[in-house]
């Protein structure tokens, strides 16, 4: 059983605002999964930019590795990226609760992941716990935001079934199934899209994740070059 835990918290104000005392506020136990938006990690960071007198294009280019222009037939003015090798519309900045500015992304998402980890088990005096930054993010063919992850620290992201058998005996040639995706796209649904004040979400009591302490998402990305989506991601051209 999934039991999903929503933490409602102060208003973080851009253009810089640290979390420490949010992170204080938690109350943690053993294996916890703690899920947190990652805008709320960009306004700690202070990654943020007046929109008064700066160009959301030329920040794109700043904040991705490929990108393209794109008007959709229905009226749409978007930019198409890669960012920390995640396809994500804009390089994830977003104005959306943001008080005037654009939000980046943080920096480094997983050494800040690892950081509030250490805190909060030096904190709560814990042996096993995973820290995973959050966003919105589109799904081609489908209307609707979900979640994907975009930093994490302290668990293991993929469980590799390659050479296993199916229920025929077929062994399984490719299959690694991604752990943590799954889970961020329910926290993201329970933290909200607008006024919730809810950017933190506690996965407790789930045994489905194994700790580590190397993993990364260096261990979840595919270079576009090798990606099965790399035919269209050829229309991306590098910066």
């Amino acid at each position: 059983m999934l039991n999903f835990i929503q933490i409602k918290t102060r208003i973080v104000h851009p253009p810089k605002d640290p979390i420490w005392d949010i992170l204080d506020s938690l109350s943690l136990q053993e294996g916890d999964i703690v899920f947190i938006t990652s805008k709320i990690l960009a306004i700690h960071q202070g990654r943020c930019v007046p929109v008064k007198g700066n160009n959301k294009q030329d920040l794109i280019k700043q904040e991705a590795s490929h990108w393209t222009p794109y008007t959709n037939r229905g009226g749409f003015h978007v930019n198409l990226t890669i960012t920390d090798n995640i396809l994500i519309p804009s390089a994830g900045i977003d104005e959306s609760n943001a008080e005037g500015h654009y939000i980046l992304w943080p920096k480094n998402t997983d050494k800040l992941c690892r950081e509030i980890r250490k805190y909060l088990m030096d904190k709560f005096q814990l042996e096993n716990l995973g820290v995973i930054s959050t966003d919105s993010h589109t799904t081609p063919l489908r209307w609707g935001v979900t979640g994907i992850t975009t930093g994490f620290a302290g668990v293991k992201p993929l469980l590799d079934i390659r050479g296993t058998p199916d229920i025929f005996g077929y062994k399984m040639q490719v299959t690694q199934v991604n752990l943590i995706d799954p889970l961020t796209s329910m926290a993201v649904l329970l933290m909200g899209e607008g006024a919730e004040q809810t950017p933190i979400v506690i996965l407790r009591d789930y045994a489905g994740l194994q700790f580590c302490e190397k993993s990364s998402m260096a261990d979840m990305k595919i270079s576009p070059d090798i990606d099965l989506y790399q035919p269209m991601l050829d229309v991306l051209h590098p910066i």
